[in-house]
């Protein structure tokens, strides 16, 4: 695939997207394990970073978070992380060796609650009813 097959952005990241997301995560993380940030907010959880999201042109990465153990005050973790993303932008800076440091943004991470809602409806009985029905239903004919 070349490079002009991108147009709007639409299709999968590019390997340097993918690269430069990884290599954003992990400094991310980092900076959060040891502690970095001073926030009341941010200092009683662990917070995960599964997954960065970079733009086509490396400029914006956006950054899935999961914060574990925070049921209920994912979205005033979040917001406490884009409250620091000035200074978290200044540590990728030092740590990462890009011509331009992307901009941040952070967005709580819903694909495991989504996995769970999933499980769930498969595990329903109306569901299970219809992946093994009656083994009388032969006798109908």
């Amino acid at each position: 695939m070349g490079h002009g097959s991108r147009k709007g952005g639409g299709g999968m990241p590019s390997q340097r997207q993918l690269r430069v997301g990884e290599l954003v995560r992990k400094s991310l993380s980092e900076c959060l394990t040891r502690g970095e940030i001073i926030d009341p907010m941010l200092e009683h959880f662990v917070i995960s970073i599964p997954e960065v999201r970079m733009s086509p042109d490396l400029t914006l990465a956006t950054a899935f978070v999961m914060p574990l153990g925070a049921a209920g005050k994912e979205q005033e973790i979040v917001d406490a992380l884009n409250g620091h993303k000035k200074f978290l932008r200044g540590r990728l800076g030092r740590d990462l060796t890009l011509k331009h440091t992307p901009d941040l943004r952070f967005r709580y991470d819903e694909t495991f609650d989504e996995a769970s809602r999933i499980d769930a409806l498969l595990n329903s009985p109306l569901v299970q009813r219809d992946l093994h029905p009656a083994d009388n239903d032969d006798d109908d004919k």
